[in-house]
C-alpha cells in the first residue's frame, strides 16, 4: 500500500456518499494520495472541499495534469449503486491505462471483465487490480477460530453506512498509540485499501462467507482482531453478508454502529427496534453458537453539531446501559479503553 502513488479518480462525485471509497482512503491513508481528479473542485485542495479529511492533496480538473504529480496508480474512488464504472470515468481510465499506470477498482464490475481495458493494459503493461475478487481457495468454516488466542471484536451495525469500518479504524489508531497490539481486518473495498490486505466479502460465494471470515481472524497475530462489519441483520439485501461475520469471525465482543436519529434501514421500509432491542437481538444470535456482549456502541453524529452530539451520546448511553461515543468525532481513545475493559473475562467456550 505505502508504494503506490495514487491518483484519486472521483469525476463529479468527491463531494458525495457514493465518494466513499475516495474518502476512507484520503482519511486514513493520506499520505498515499498525490492527487484527485475532479473538474467540479479542480484548483482546490481536499481539506478545502472535505474539512473532516486531513488530506491537503490537490484536485485536478484531467489525468495529464494528475500526471506533473507522479502517481504510480489510479484508484477508482467511487462506489456506485451497482458497482458499475461511470461512463464519464471510462476515458480517464484509458488514459491511465496507456500511461502505464495499475488501475485500481473495487467496483462490482470487474476490470478483468472488460475486454477494452484488457487489451489496452496488455499493450501498455498497466496491471489491474480488481480490489474485490477473493481468493480461490477459500475454505469452509472450520471452528478453529473459536480457538484462536486472539481476542476478537466485531462491529456490527443498525444498518450500512453507519460507520462500522470508521468506527474500528478510530479504535485501532488509538490502540496502536497507547501501545496495544491490535489489527484491523478489512472485510470490503475500501478497507482493504486502507489495510493494504483483506477479503470483500460480499463477492464470496455464501457457503464460504463464514469461512472467508474465520480465515481473516485466523491470520491476524494480534492480541485483539477489530473485524469490520458489513451491512445489518435487518437490510432485506444485505443481511446475509453480516450473518456470515457474526458467525464466522467468532466474536468474543460486539461494538453497535448506529447513525443519531436513524430509524428505518436506508431505502427501505423497514423500521428498526429500539437500540436495547437491537442489542438484545445480536446477542441472542450468538448465544447457542458462541456467546458475545455488546460492550459498547459508536454513534455517528456527523450530521449534528457539538451540543446535538453530546446529548445523542448521552441519550443512548442512557437508553443502553452501555458505553456510547463517537470515535470519529472525539478520539478512539475512550473507545479503545472501553472495548478493553468489555474483553475483560471473555473467553472462548468453544472447540471445533
Amino acid at each position: 500500500m505505502n508504494e503506490r502513488r495514487y491518483a484519486i479518480l472521483t469525476e463529479g462525485l468527491l463531494a458525495t456518499p457514493n465518494g466513499k471509497t475516495a474518502h476512507g482512503v484520503l482519511r486514513y491513508r493520506s499520505e498515499s494520495v498525490v492527487a484527485v481528479i475532479d473538474s467540479q473542485f479542480a484548483g482546490r485542495r481536499v481539506a478545502d472541499v472535505l474539512p473532516a479529511m486531513s488530506s491537503t492533496a490537490p484536485i485536478v480538473a484531467t489525468f495529464k495534469e494528475a500526471l506533473a504529480f507522479k502517481p504510480t496508480a489510479l484508484l477508482i474512488g467511487v462506489a456506485t449503486e451497482g458497482g458499475y464504472l461511470p461512463p464519464a470515468h471510462r476515458a480517464v481510465v484509458l488514459e491511465a491505462i496507456d500511461a502505464g499506470l495499475e488501475i485500481v477498482s473495487g467496483l462490482h464490475s470487474l476490470l478483468r471483465d472488460d475486454g477494452e481495458l484488457v487489451a489496452r493494459a496488455q499493450r501498455s503493461g498497466s496491471q489491474l487490480w480488481d480490489v474485490r475478487v477473493p481468493p480461490d481457495d477459500l475454505p469452509l468454516f472450520s471452528g478453529a477460530a473459536y480457538n484462536t488466542p486472539s481476542q476478537v471484536v466485531l462491529a456490527i451495525g443498525s444498518d450500512c453506512a453507519v460507520g462500522k469500518m470508521t468506527a474500528m479504524l478510530e479504535v485501532e489508531r488509538a490502540a496502536k498509540a497507547m501501545g496495544s497490539s491490535v489489527e484491523f481486518v478489512a472485510t470490503g473495498q475500501t478497507g482493504i485499501l486502507i489495510a493494504g490486505k483483506g477479503i470483500a466479502v460480499d463477492r464470496v460465494i455464501s457457503d464460504f462467507i463464514t469461512g472467508a471470515a474465520e480465515q481473516l481472524v485466523l491470520q491476524s497475530t494480534a492480541d485483539v482482531v477489530l473485524v469490520e462489519g458489513q451491512g445489518g441483520i435487518f437490510h432485506p439485501a444485505y443481511a446475509p453478508v453480516t450473518f456470515g461475520l457474526l458467525y464466522g469471525s467468532a466474536p468474543d465482543a460486539l461494538v453497535l454502529c448506529h447513525r443519531a436519529g436513524k430509524t428505518h434501514i436506508d431505502g427501505w421500509d423497514v423500521k428498526l427496534p429500539e437500540l436495547a432491542e437491537l442489542i438484545a437481538i445480536h446477542e441472542s444470535l450468538v448465544a447457542r453458537i458462541k456467546p458475545a456482549r455488546v460492550i459498547a456502541v459508536a454513534l455517528d453524529t456527523s450530521a449534528l453539531d457539538e451540543r446535538g452530539a453530546y446529548r445523542a451520546i448521552e441519550r443512548t448511553a442512557t437508553e443502553t446501559g452501555l458505553f456510547v461515543d463517537d470515535p470519529v468525532r472525539n478520539g478512539g481513545d475512550a473507545m479503545w479503553r472501553a472495548i478493553q475493559k468489555g474483553l475483560r473475562g471473555t473467553k472462548k467456550v468453544l472447540s471445533a
